[in-house]
């Protein structure tokens, strides 16, 4: 995906695809996993739902997946699958600006895709802020249908969570 703030990325199909392995985030390398987000311009709270702590646990206790694409040995990208037993959460999708428009954030979204099928979930859904217009483009060309009369509300403890 490219770069929303940078409009960085080179042409499609590049990479093939089959030279990408997606595997489990190891908490290790979590420094890595923000490096990536931030590079790739997806907003963090360091400090909350994002710390180290809140990830670790997250993958210990099973409430979610984090996936990265790695080339070569190398991590470029990442994604982090959710589920509350009725509909699964595509959350986080983020690849290296010099990597993006390559179809590696399609390759970790069909990763995770088929890790919210294989555990019986049938709605895959994901939640992408309105100014992120590659994001958007990149979820309809996936397949994903966008619902403008849905109206999202939150309410959160802290401004970092």
């Amino acid at each position: 995906m490219l770069n929303p703030r940078t409009k960085t990325g080179i042409g499609m199909d590049s990479i093939d695809p089959a030279r990408i392995t997606v595997r489990n985030l190891h908490i290790d390398e979590y420094d890595i996993l923000i490096r990536i987000w931030d590079t790739a311009g997806l907003p963090s709270k360091p400090k909350g739902r994002d710390s180290r702590e809140h990830i670790a646990r997250e993958i210990q206790e099973g409430s979610g997946f984090f996936l990265v694409a790695e080339l070569g040995g190398k991590i470029i990208g990442s994604v982090f699958g959710t589920s509350d037993g009725r509909k699964g959460w595509i959350n986080r999708l983020a690849v290296l600006p010099e990597y993006q428009r390559q179809g590696i954030g399609h390759v970790l979204v069909r990763e995770a895709e088929k890790r919210l099928y294989d555990a019986g979930i049938e709605i895959i859904a994901c939640l992408i802020e309105n100014w992120n217009a590659v994001s958007l483009q990149a979820f309809e060309r996936m397949g994903y249908v966008r619902h403008d009369d849905i109206i999202y509300f939150t309410k959160r403890r802290s401004p970092d969570v």
